[in-house]
């Protein structure tokens, strides 16, 4: 059975347990960008998952805001192309943000949706897009400042019961509005996808991390290369990354991915490139055993100053 590992041990190759009978890769492949890419054809979109399958990366992340609405067909043609594909991965998805563009470009202002019937169109256009049908995890994406605890966790609940979704989780929310939402829910909250990387290492001491670390709650990081900006700046702290990366034979992405795993909390990074070079190369974070010297040292370096 999987199971929850010590992650100062572990390696990006293993496995997660997220909710019963549902585990995830370690390192996931963030799909927020694939509408970006000149090439959406599902031959090309396949090329990307079996990039991440050949390293054991089964794990897919998507929203239904992605591309402005139009990230979820985009995969959902690669699944048409070959249904067999389906069973071979575990697809996040995420709803609750109308933004004016796309299906919603008519929509006056940019606003969350945590309601019955907006979570279960959301979820019924996903599979629908997707060319599946269940979703593995459900992530309500902001929190919601109108959301009703009570309606939200109903409508979870009742799609986890209905087998559209596996399991819920959040995205955003901060130990309070996790607290808030679980308290009207019978089904466990999965996980909350916030932003941790070397450009925002807030998590490690606001409570964020140490909330979900208390109750074992895996926690799923997104941008954790800091959106790019890690891999191209020139700095002291990216200076301290690129002589790590010497060491380990590998590059700076792979140094910023493993500071996050080297955490005893469960920190699953979402990886998204276009690029199927980089993308065969996530896994290079499993060459990386950072030491707690090493550890801070780049800590440091993100913080700008010596610790306290």
């Amino acid at each position: 059975m999987d199971q929850v590992m010590d992650k100062t041990t572990a390696s990006p190759l293993d496995r997660v347990t997220m909710a019963d009978g549902l585990s995830f890769s370690r390192l996931v492949y963030g799909m927020w960008r694939v509408g970006d890419d000149a090439d959406t054809s599902a031959a090309h979109v396949r090329a990307k998952i079996d990039a991440c399958l050949d390293q054991g990366i089964t794990t897919l992340d998507q929203a239904d805001i992605y591309g402005d609405y139009t990230a979820e067909a985009i995969l959902g043609q690669a699944f048409k192309a070959d249904p067999a594909l389906r069973q071979k991965v575990e697809i996040v998805t995420k709803c609750d943000i109308v933004a004016p563009c796309g299906k919603y470009a008519d929509v006056a202002v940019k606003h969350y949706d945590t309601s019955r019937a907006h979570i279960e169109a959301s979820v019924d256009n996903s599979l629908r897009d997707l060319g599946t049908d269940y979703i593995d995890l459900l992530l309500i994406h902001r929190p919601d400042p109108l959301m009703d605890h009570a309606e939200t966790g109903a409508a979870l609940d009742d799609l986890v019961k209905a087998g559209k979704i596996r399991a819920a989780g959040v995205s955003n929310f901060r130990p309070w509005d996790v607290k808030l939402l679980q308290s009207a829910m019978s089904t466990r909250l999965a996980t909350n996808q916030i932003e941790i990387s070397l450009a925002r290492v807030e998590p490690f001491t606001d409570g964020d991390l140490s909330y979900h670390q208390r109750k074992d709650d895996p926690v799923m990081a997104w941008s954790p290369l800091g959106g790019g900006s890690l891999m191209t700046a020139d700095t002291a702290l990216t200076a301290r990354m690129d002589a790590l990366a010497a060491e380990f034979g590998v590059d700076r992405s792979a140094v910023a991915v493993a500071f996050l795993l080297r955490h005893p909390a469960c920190i699953l990074p979402v990886l998204g490139t276009n690029s199927l070079d980089r993308i065969a190369r996530i896994s290079d974070a499993a060459k990386v055993s950072l030491s707690r010297v090493q550890w801070f040292q780049l800590y440091e370096a993100a913080l700008g100053r010596e610790v306290a």
